[in-house]
């Protein structure tokens, strides 16, 4: 995709609006305080504070939206009680109204065009068309898509090949199989467990890898820009595709294409409630797993400075660094070529802290738990006395100590629908954040040179 995107045409009239109406506003307070110098400066440095909080509102998000709004309200406040000491009520609505109208038309000018965003190709290249390409396909993956869709049907009108997992099958040897039979392209339809055991085989054979979000959660496909919504048009990736390579991580040798969890959340994906209530378990179990009297985790590794640690009550082991706002995998990742494990590891001394981790754990905002730590590397190592419990791309595992990980820079070649947009939502919320007033007189003439901007493109 190009830096610079043609936005739709109702993101243009709100760009010129919001604008216009904020002119309006510094140009209704010049002319109403144009006989009181005094209060005409005061208002007017009120005004400035006031429409860069506002900005910050639109732009931010969580407590530094939160923030911003809280300054925006107090600095209207203030305006008006400038405005009203000589001034009438109906004067000061009208500037209210301006400034509200201004940061709303700003606030949707500045948001996630999605009609104008795939305007534009993914990012990757247009890739040949494969001879031999195969789909295998989980039928109890996502409540039964696979047999609601009709994806063996819509596989084979396309020339692909569908290899269905039965209750006795095996899908490794299944994928062993269709690359025996001399599969140029391959695929997964299912759950994100599958996806990386399929994914796995195209690394090793070096062939171009399809994901089609038939699963639950998906955190695969949304992180490669795959419609989750498009299950059936996501086939189009095996002979229209655009194609680009992202990395992968191993876990004592096994492919991971998203996090690999240790301690507390290891722990809670094995509950038989998680696969129903995932935010639900994780708030529930975090006070048994952590509170008074639990056990610690005796998980020992190595901090950034090589400093060694002997304990910790959570860790998320991930293949590029997840924007996240909540335990679980509930977030997505800008980018999967940095060439980089993202490590958080997580500690929890009392029973305050714990109460403290759930609250942020609820509102969303679990990154700013002071226990939080995080940081980057090519490879990690845990360490312990027992057998280390792992949920490995949300499947729940045991491994013996010690548990090495690593990064495999571009191990993987993906394919992406044309018609899909080929980034992630972490990629979106950073690029549109970027720009300021010169983004939104960008929009408005018809160009944004804010976003989106693609990891390939950095």
């Amino acid at each position: 995709m190009n830096e610079t995107v043609r936005p739709a045409a109702m993101r243009r009239i709100a760009a010129v609006s919001a604008l216009l109406a904020y002119v309006g506003t510094f140009a209704a307070i010049l002319y109403l305080l144009v006989d009181d110098l005094a209060a005409l400066i005061g208002a007017w440095l009120v005004a400035v504070v006031a429409v860069v909080a506002a900005y910050y509102s639109v732009t931010r998000l969580h407590l530094a939206r939160i923030l911003a709004a809280l300054v925006t309200v107090a600095m209207i406040l203030i305006a008006g009680a400038i405005l009203l000491r000589n001034r009438t009520v109906a004067q000061l609505v009208l500037v209210v109204v301006l400034a509200a109208f201004a940061t709303a038309m700003a606030r949707y000018a500045l948001g996630h065009d999605r009609g104008a965003l795939r305007d534009a190709p993914p990012p990757g290249v247009l890739a040949a068309t494969p001879t031999k390409p195969v789909l295998l396909m989980n039928p109890k993956s996502g409540g039964g898509k696979v047999e609601k869709l009709n994806l063996p049907h819509e596989a084979r009108r396309r020339g692909i090949e569908p290899v269905v997992l039965g209750p006795d099958d095996d899908l490794e040897q299944l994928a062993r199989a269709a690359v025996a039979r001399g599969a140029d392209a391959i695929g997964m339809a299912g759950g994100d467990g599958s996806q990386a055991l399929v994914a796995s085989i195209a690394v090793e054979h070096d062939l171009p890898y399809v994901c089609i979000p038939a699963g639950t959660r998906n955190h695969l496909a949304l992180d490669l820009g795959v419609d989750r919504e498009d299950v059936v048009g996501a086939l189009e990736a095996f002979a229209h595709g655009y194609e680009r390579r992202v990395d992968v991580g191993r876990c004592a040798g096994r492919v991971f294409v998203n996090n690999v969890s240790l301690g507390v959340y290891a722990r809670i994906v094995q509950s038989d409630a998680y696969r129903d209530n995932k935010l639900g378990t994780v708030a529930d179990m975090i006070p048994l797993l952590m509170g008074p009297g639990s056990k610690p985790f005796d998980l020992e590794y190595d901090g950034p400075h090589g400093n060694a640690h002997e304990e910790a009550d959570l860790m998320l082991i991930s293949n590029n660094r997840y924007k996240l706002d909540r335990l679980g995998g509930f977030g997505s990742r800008a980018r999967m070529d940095t060439g980089k494990l993202s490590i958080v590891v997580l500690k929890v001394r009392t029973a305050a802290e714990v109460a403290e981790l759930v609250a942020a754990q609820t509102a969303g905002s679990v990154s700013r738990f002071p226990g939080w730590r995080e940081w980057e590397a090519t490879s990690f190592e845990v360490r312990s006395g027992d057998p280390i419990e792992a949920g490995v791309d949300g499947e729940a595992l045991r491994f013996n100590s010690p548990l090495r990980f690593e990064i495999v820079p571009g191990a993987l070649r993906v394919r992406v629908a044309p018609h899909h947009p080929g980034y992630s939502p972490a990629a979106v919320a950073e690029s549109f954040r970027r720009g300021g007033i010169r983004r939104l007189v960008g929009v408005a003439v018809g160009r944004d040179p804010g976003g989106p901007r693609l990891p390939h493109e950095e």
